[in-house]
């Protein structure tokens, strides 16, 4: 037991836990203050702006986290992120208000961030690259089935409004625990790494070699959040039941398990960018057909299944993307901006979301979505990089 913990099997299968809830904690949080919301008459523009709350915090920190992870090592940072989350996650009962639980998805978003971080570079950083797409994808399909169980635990709000969130509280207490059983670790850095100088000059750096590779975890946020944040609004006004909601969402999510390590795979044998392109153009196709039936709920759940099945790999396969891109000693600056680039799409979508139900009444609100995941198809497809590291 021991050798085991102590081993590189283990560690990989410890993170891959630890974002597993965090993901559950995401993907149930966005859904359950929507609906509690929306139930209390918050206007869809407030709910949407309330739920970027999240995002604020990982954007805010984001600049200080590179530093910490290289003083520190990748441990401490996963605990002091996953210690944050917790105590807020169980903070929400204590008092309902729209702006104490703005505060409180801001700290969450602070532990994410650090939590995320830690776990995704610690990943990359030690993935054999034959493996890395492998990888990469169990590290993106255990958030994917952690964000779609979310939902299905929103409908406990009718039972006892903070029992979600103490469910979701105490799986992360004991998903963090596994963390202590870890050897610290720290990414490799060269004398550039270190200071304010050489910070701005490896964002630098970063941003002009991989900058295609931080367009699909943008987009991914943008469609994730929104999704989660403003399409159960959008659905209780077409009349969708809270539990057909939460099906429809966690639908979307079982797409992207079922597909996930295939499209891995797949992107390992022939390139990170073909995959990303059939992924982004199958995707918005999918999102385009649903808004003709979305009268009918399990046709659209059925139509999120298949959407989910395209595009929810299009995180993990960015990060694989930026992975074959970047040298090795920027890494950790290609994986925070990787993050720093889903919480910009995340905080655009709930807000962007929220507006356009706002101002575009007779509109679908999933036209929204496939606009944007057209718009990346064209962009990777045409400014991408010819060539990428094999």
């Amino acid at each position: 037991m021991k050798y085991f913990l102590s081993s590189e099997r283990a560690r990989f299968w410890i993170l891959v836990a630890i974002v597993s809830i965090s993901g559950f904690s995401q993907g149930m949080l966005l859904p359950l203050i929507a609906v509690i919301f929306e139930q209390d008459g918050v206007s869809s523009a407030l709910n949407g702006l309330s739920a970027t709350g999240l995002y604020i915090g990982i954007i805010a920190v984001a600049p200080f986290m590179e530093p910490q992870l290289r003083k520190f090592g990748f441990k401490p940072l996963i605990l002091v992120g996953g210690a944050m989350v917790i105590l807020a996650l169980l903070s929400f009962p204590l008092w309902k208000s729209v702006l104490f639980w703005f505060v409180l998805r801001i700290l969450i978003g602070v532990g994410d961030q650090a939590l995320h971080f830690s776990t995704q570079t610690w990943i990359t950083s030690t993935s054999p690259h034959h493996k890395l797409g492998r990888n990469i994808a169990i590290y993106g399909m255990s958030f994917s089935v952690g964000f779609g169980a979310g939902p299905l635990f929103v409908p406990l709000v009718e039972v006892f409004e903070a029992l979600p969130f103490i469910i979701s509280g105490v799986l992360c207490l004991i998903s963090w625990s596994l963390v202590f059983f870890l050897r610290n670790d720290f990414p490799e850095h060269s004398a550039s790494s270190m200071g304010a100088k050489g910070t701005l000059q490896r964002f630098r750096t970063a941003l002009v070699i991989g900058w295609v590779a931080f367009l699909p975890p943008l987009g991914y946020g943008f469609l994730e959040a929104s999704l989660s944040a403003i399409y159960p609004v959008y659905a209780l006004r077409q009349s969708f039941d809270i539990s057909m909601v939460s099906y429809i969402l966690a639908a979307f999510s079982i797409g992207a398990i079922a597909t996930q390590l295939p499209l891995g795979e797949l992107s390992d044998r022939i390139g990170r960018k073909k995959v990303l392109m059939i992924a982004l153009s199958g995707g918005g196709l999918s999102f385009l057909v649903a808004t003709f039936f979305e009268s009918n709920a399990w046709l659209t759940l059925a139509l999120f299944v298949v959407a989910g099945m395209f595009v929810g790999s299009t995180f993990s396969l960015g990060i694989s993307y930026m992975t074959d891109l970047m040298p090795k000693e920027l890494l950790p600056t290609g994986n925070l901006l990787c993050g720093v680039a889903f919480s910009v799409g995340s905080l655009i979508g709930p807000a962007a979301g929220g507006l356009f139900l706002e101002v575009t009444e007779q509109l679908s609100f999933l036209l929204l979505i496939t606009g944007i995941l057209l718009s990346l198809f064209t962009i990777i497809a045409f400014k991408g990089p010819k060539k990428q590291i094999a």
